[in-house]
């Protein structure tokens, strides 16, 4: 993520912030209670946030483990091009081998 991108949805949510703020005054609450519950959607939403970061961390969805997953298959199918026949040849039947045991 670009630090533009940060600063962008840094705006948005403060922008929302202010509009949910403003949306309960219009409809009824005082400042008081409007500004505890315009408090109450950002710590929700913050939460929320949380909870699909962590999920994402865990069952290693990130960009960074995609890219270096990508990455490892890349060089291994870089390895296995350059392998002439016989040399192919010998790891498949190493492989085989440990199969069978």
């Amino acid at each position: 993520m670009r630090r533009i991108d940060v600063i962008a949805i840094t705006l948005g949510v403060f922008v929302a912030g202010g509009l949910a703020y403003l949306l309960l005054q219009v409809a009824g609450l005082d400042s008081m209670n409007a500004g505890i519950w315009s408090q109450l959607f950002l710590i929700a939403g913050l939460i929320g946030w949380l909870a699909t970061y962590l999920f994402r961390a865990v069952t290693q969805k990130m960009t960074y483990s995609q890219q270096l997953k990508d990455y490892e298959n890349a060089v291994l199918q870089k390895r296995l091009d350059e392998l002439t026949p016989e040399e192919l040849a010998k790891i498949q039947a190493e492989i085989e081998q440990e199969k069978k045991n």
